[in-house]
């Protein structure tokens, strides 16, 4: 760790060149910025530091607090923003980390509330994450809506952990999630995180903080410490969950066991169409619903949990720590990488294939080629010939889950979520790269591929920025299958994207999809039609 001075004309550590703020809390600002030497965009965040750090050797500091954050991305790959570089400059640190996906949540909570089953998701992304940390003996102590990023797809990354930790200086960063017990002076545990989420949960229904920002430390741990909160308006059925996650003895507040069954509850209660009104759920009893049907793009996941991200964030960490030794008997319901999809039914009508020919299936029609027009209507053509031969600039990529595509050199998985039940979705795509493919496999599709879009288009509506469907959902034959295509535009982090998505069903209620992300401005380049002409025409699923 070496020390630094830094003005608006100097890189942060003669090497960090900051681009863009991000966020910014009492005590903490964070940006968007570039590692000038390997020219990687990073994410940098500089907090006041805290005082027990100031007394630590320089590279005693850095070491504890990389080793921290490294331990955790071992245990929840791709959950956790972990540390590359700590640097000092006067009173405060930086922390420098590779870019997560997403938004701060702080971003989003500045255009208003969310509603309280949105609210659920991203709460238990984030429980399961502290859970992970937890469980191998590690505090955040530090936690807000700045350090919680979140994907347009649904997906939660959690930053900041090894600021703080289980030291007994109070918190010194975005005093109103401070718990009580850290407001007194006392340090922070487990305890002290459950109550930093119920204040972010609370903030996201209510559109307000619980404790406001009294405009210095001080003051404002004396807020935390001696005023009463206001019961939630707008929590609905999560309004137990944060009231019992604020509760100003740590001993009494509820433990992450029941805040989970509470949250997965909820969100389970939204996937099922034959539920009782959400409103009257026993929101801290057993989870014994029956299977339900899934979306394509929605996080693919067994019907006892969720909807969305969250319990990708679940299955990812739990399997890190089975593979660390560390998961107890909560972790008995997640899985590892599913295993290749078994096709039971026969589609019809199924094209015929010599067994010796290297073309898998044929459909009837001319091969994709996406025009150059930018119009909803400029999309791939329904059907084509499936070929394995890789163009110039491919290889052919076959994944553990038993699916392959031509893939562009250099390329790999980024990042794998999977279920029980053998449904799992790969992120395909490269560092540096904005593009990116997303790979699909449900079991509890409906029928109608037309009807699985629109239930995406409905939830992108709800959850995605400045979301616009382009055209209408077109019903098409893919490699003799029944399949649908649908195309949209959002912003991520401030850059205009457009995705392509194709559906198909391989059975009854078995299938995959196809999103094809690109910066919108790019969406003409011959580089993005090829890639994608290349990707339709190379697909295999499965045992298909």
């Amino acid at each position: 760790m070496v020390k630094v001075q830094v003005s608006t004309n100097e890189l942060v550590a003669g090497r960090y060149r900051l681009l863009e703020g991000v966020h910014h809390e009492e005590g903490r600002e964070g940006w968007h910025g570039q590692d000038v030497e390997s020219e990687r965009p990073v994410t940098l965040t500089r907090s006041r530091l805290p005082a027990h750090l100031r007394e630590e050797a320089e590279l005693r500091t850095a070491v504890r607090i990389t080793r921290e954050s490294e331990a955790l991305g071992l245990v929840c790959p791709g959950r956790v923003s972990v540390v590359i570089d700590v640097v000092e400059d006067k009173d405060f640190l930086w922390t420098v980390t590779a870019r997560p996906e997403g938004v701060p949540l702080s971003a989003l909570l500045g255009h208003g509330p969310v509603d309280y089953v949105r609210a659920a998701r991203i709460g238990l992304g984030v429980l399961d994450v502290l859970g992970a940390a937890h469980q191998e003996g590690i505090t955040h102590g530090d936690l807000s809506p700045g350090q919680v990023w979140v994907e347009e797809r649904g997906g939660v990354t959690v930053a900041g952990f090894g600021l703080m930790g289980a030291s007994a200086s109070p918190r010194v960063t975005a005093p109103s999630y401070a718990s009580p017990e850290q407001a007194r002076g006392e340090g922070g545990g487990p305890a002290t995180d459950l109550w930093a989420l119920g204040a972010i949960m609370y903030e996201m229904v209510e559109g307000r903080p619980a404790i406001r920002d009294r405009g210095g430390l001080e003051a404002t741990f004396r807020a935390v410490e001696r005023l009463p909160i206001r019961a939630p308006l707008s929590a609905g059925p999560l309004s137990p969950a944060i009231q019992g996650l604020l509760r100003r003895d740590p001993v009494e507040r509820v433990p992450e066991s029941v805040v989970r069954e509470a949250l997965t509850r909820i969100l389970k209660a939204e996937l099922d169409e034959d539920s009782m009104p959400t409103e009257t759920l026993p929101v801290f009893r057993d989870l014994d619903a029956p299977p339900a049907r899934r979306v394509w793009g929605k996080v693919p996941l067994s019907r006892p949990v969720l909807l969305g991200g969250a319990l990708a964030v679940t299955v990812v960490c739990f399997a890190g720590l089975t593979a660390a030794g560390g998961l107890s008997e909560r972790g008995t319901s997640a899985s590892g990488p599913a295993s290749s999809p078994k096709v039971s039914a026969t589609p019809s009508p199924t094209p015929s294939a010599s067994p010796s020919s290297t073309v898998a299936q044929q459909a009837p029609s001319t091969s994709p080629s996406p025009t150059s027009s930018s119009s909803a209507s400029a999309s791939p053509s329904p059907s084509h010939t499936l070929t394995d031969d890789p163009p110039t600039g491919f290889f052919r990529y076959t994944a553990p889950q038993g699916f392959s595509v031509a893939l562009p050199k250099g390329w790999k998985p980024v990042r794998t979520e999977s279920s029980a039940d053998g449904s799992y979705r790969v992120t395909l795509g490269a560092s540096g790269d904005p593009r990116t493919l997303v790979v699909t496999y449900s079991t509890q599709l409906t029928s109608d591929p037309v009807a699985v879009w629109r239930e995406v288009d409905t939830s992108l509506r709800g959850d995605s920025i400045a979301y616009e469907r382009l055209g209408d959902i077109r019903a098409v034959t893919y490699q003799g299958y029944k399949g649908a295509d649908m195309e949209w535009l959002s912003t991520n982090h401030g850059v205009r994207e457009r995705t392509f998505g194709r559906g198909y069903l391989i059975g009854d209620h078995e299938g995959f999809s196809l999103r094809w992300t690109t910066p919108a401005a790019d969406w003409d380049t011959a580089a993005d039609r090829a890639a994608l002409t290349t990707f339709l025409r190379t697909f295999k699923g499965g045992s298909q």
